[in-house]
């Protein structure tokens, strides 16, 4: 054969080396994906971020970095916002902005706290936030101790140049409580009144309280963490309609028994309708007009950072409950969607966290707390792009206020907690070792949370009085565990089954009474006749056979 047939036999066509598995296994993995369709690239995609977000640690370095970005975007705002008022005050421009940032260097000190702190302190210290609580709201009635607003409510406690919201910490503690007492009585209690009926009675003490002090945005976000435990230990859709239906029955009276707060419904119909009147303009829908045209100039891109013009006293309380108009003035649409966007972020993966939990006091806990800050959030933003009524309530974070300031990152300090022990981050720390985060902070490895731990301590509780025999599990209520009371209670039963109540009489007899009673092997028990004779008898009764 020549030598050009050859070659020419040698070399393969085209259709033919695309048919050799070789020559596909050689192909780039650009050139395959180039002839993806959408559906496999989208596929592709969706496996890589699910695979992503179910690592360990993935929770809590996102509800630790978007906490650390909202308060540092928070701070920015207030100092954007406060410089004109604080220099009209009489101060520097930086009043206000050292006011708030002494507030959260506390803030995150008592998140660094709650961080730190295990699921069991956490459960043994929540009846005393419970009872500082009720103190602190029961103080604000009192004559003389309590002070409010023009408005008439009636809600903080001066300390010197300070102020306290009790309403704020009495929210922290309903969460922190409420989510210890439920998990406690879900593994014993069949009926739901029984779960949750001292969760609801001190939830309304507390809601009756915060409404006694006519603070209704207060009472909305108590009435929050009320209803999402109330959801999350499982209620029926008919008793849970009851308890929201109650509630809100309380906020309407509240409000038609109020004119400003009757004014606000009007309102809030005005601003989301934008048909606003000349008389409304300049009185009760004076703060909400301005606010949406605060955030109506800020365009797409916004006027620029500290370029507002609302803050020059044409929006009242721009630092506090409209400084998202604010927002939207200075950084545009883009501005206010990442922050939205932020506060969905913590919504979600504080969620995931409750789901990762297997313990019912860490669910409840994680969602609880993020229920509490993010629909206090959005309705604050809700109401002031004029979504929903104006109720006074702040944006965590963001707006200006000590209590607030301190009390959220204490909340989102807890969150934390609980998404530093879910049960794949635990190991992934004890595995491959803390984070840099943790070792920065100088936090210590965090250890199994055992779902129902508390109830097998309490069956094991079986404490005996001193001088008892071992043998013998003697005690009332409170001396003696569940088991233990069972034990005792077959004994009995044992011994009234085989009437062995009449051979305690002495030590050795009480002894062996509370042995269980021991049964000869079936293939030995010979069924006895009760008018038979003992075998002595029937020897002393056998004829003589050496008398024959």
């Amino acid at each position: 054969m020549p030598l050009s047939s050859a070659r020419s036999a040698s070399v393969k066509s085209p259709s033919s080396r695309s048919q050799d598995p070789r020559t596909k296994s050689a192909q780039s993995p650009g050139v395959r994906a180039s002839g993806a369709s959408p559906a496999s690239t989208w596929k592709t995609v969706h496996e890589r971020v699910s695979g992503t977000l179910a690592r360990p640690l993935v929770n809590y370095l996102v509800i630790l970095s978007v906490t650390l970005l909202l308060t540092a975007f928070g701070l920015t705002m207030v100092l954007s916002s406060s410089m004109v008022d604080s220099r009209a005050n009489g101060g520097s421009v930086f009043t206000e902005f050292f006011r708030q940032a002494t507030f959260v260097a506390i803030g995150l000190v008592g998140m660094w706290v709650a961080i730190r702190m295990r699921p069991q302190t956490i459960r043994k210290y929540a009846p005393a936030l419970l009872f500082v609580a009720l103190f602190l709201l029961a103080a604000v009635l009192v004559p003389g101790l309590g002070s409010g607003d023009e408005l008439g409510s009636r809600s903080w406690l001066r300390l010197g140049a300070f102020g306290v919201q009790p309403s704020e910490i009495a929210k922290l503690a309903l969460a922190v409580w409420g989510s210890s007492v439920v998990a406690e009585r879900l593994p014993k209690s069949n009926g739901l009144l029984d779960v949750l009926g001292k969760f609801l009675l001190y939830g309304c003490v507390i809601l009756g309280m915060v409404l006694f002090q006519k603070d209704l945005g207060m009472m909305m976000s108590v009435g929050i963490v009320l209803l999402s435990l109330v959801f999350l230990a499982g209620a029926r859709g008919k008793i849970f309609l009851v308890v929201v239906g109650a509630v809100a029955a309380v906020g309407l009276l509240a409000i038609l028994t109020t004119a400003y707060r009757s004014a606000r419904i009007t309102t809030w119909l005005d601003t989301m309708f934008l048909d606003f009147s000349d008389s409304t303009t300049q009185g009760a829908a004076f703060q909400s007009y301005q606010g949406i045209l605060s955030i109506s100039d800020g365009g797409f891109f916004g006027l620029g950072l500290g370029q507002s013009r609302a803050k020059w006293f044409y929006l009242p309380e721009a630092t506090n409950d409209f400084i998202f108009a604010v927002v939207g003035e200075e950084l545009g649409f883009l501005g206010a969607m990442a922050v939205v966007t932020l506060f969905a972020l913590l919504g979600w993966f504080g969620i995931k966290t409750a789901l990762a939990h297997v313990d019912p006091f860490m669910r409840l806990l994680a969602a609880s707390l993020t229920m509490g800050v993010m629909v206090q959030a959005f309705l604050n933003m809700g109401y002031v792009v004029g979504f929903m009524p104006v109720t006074g309530i702040q944006l965590p974070l963001i707006s200006a206020g000590g209590t607030s300031a301190v009390i959220t990152l204490f909340s989102l300090g807890l969150l934390a907690n609980c998404a530093r022990h879910e049960p794949n981050t635990v190991s992934a720390m004890q595995h491959e070792g803390r984070p840099w985060i943790d070792r920065i902070l100088f936090l210590p490895e965090p250890q199994p949370v055992v779902a129902g731990s508390e109830r097998r301590e309490e069956r094991r509780s079986t404490t005996q009085q001193y001088g008892e025999p071992v043998t013998q599990r003697r005690g009332g209520a409170g001396r003696a565990g569940q088991d233990a009371r069972r034990e005792r209670d077959r004994l009995a039963e044992s011994r009234r089954r085989v009437g062995a109540e009449d051979y305690q009489r002495d030590y050795d007899g009480r002894r062996r009474s509370s042995l269980p009673p021991v049964q000869e092997p079936r293939s030995r028990r010979v069924p006895r006749d009760p008018q038979a004779k003992s075998p002595v008898q029937r020897r002393t009764n056998r004829p003589d056979s050496r008398r024959r």
